[in-house]
């Protein structure tokens, strides 16, 4: 079955900027999203549209399609308190916030003892992307997935 709006896809990638490994899934289950719920970034969901499992591409993805262009105006002070994934910060660290749109990540500039300088674009942001990736598996949503908007399961959203 070829990939379209609710269908829930399984894939494994590797993703890189430029020559620099990024991440990959290699060695742990694949990722699974809803395609047309907006699960996955714009230009990866594009390049999904119309292929089906087995099938193994490249695409390398503008700023524009993946996290968007940095906005160097786009830091703010917040207390160390609320920053999560380590316990000491250092400048350059990735850190997880609670926010009104969900968890999002951050980057230390500057840490002190009681707040911390962050930078809000995403860590990703204003970098063309190459994703690698091997379409595992696709299948028909379930009811409760299109209400959701997100795959359950294996790779999916477990509640």
């Amino acid at each position: 079955m070829s990939i379209s709006d609710n269908t829930v896809v399984q894939f494994h990638y590797t993703l890189r900027e430029g020559e620099t490994l990024i991440e990959t899934s290699a060695g742990s289950d694949p990722l699974a999203y809803l395609h047309g719920a907006g699960n996955v970034i714009p230009g990866l969901e594009k390049a999904m549209e119309g292929r089906s499992a087995g099938d193994e591409f490249e695409v390398t993805v503008a700023p524009e399609d993946a996290y968007g262009q940095r906005h160097e105006d786009r830091t703010q002070q917040m207390p160390i308190k609320h920053l999560q994934g380590a316990k000491r910060w250092k400048p350059g660290m990735i850190a997880t916030v609670q926010t009104d749109q969900g968890m999002r990540q951050v980057t230390i500039i500057k840490a002190g003892l009681k707040h911390a300088t962050v930078d809000l674009n995403h860590p990703l942001s204003g970098k063309e992307l190459t994703f690698s990736v091997q379409i595992v598996d696709t299948r028909d949503a379930t009811d409760d997935e299109i209400a959701h908007g997100h795959a359950h399961g294996i790779g999916g959203h477990h509640h």
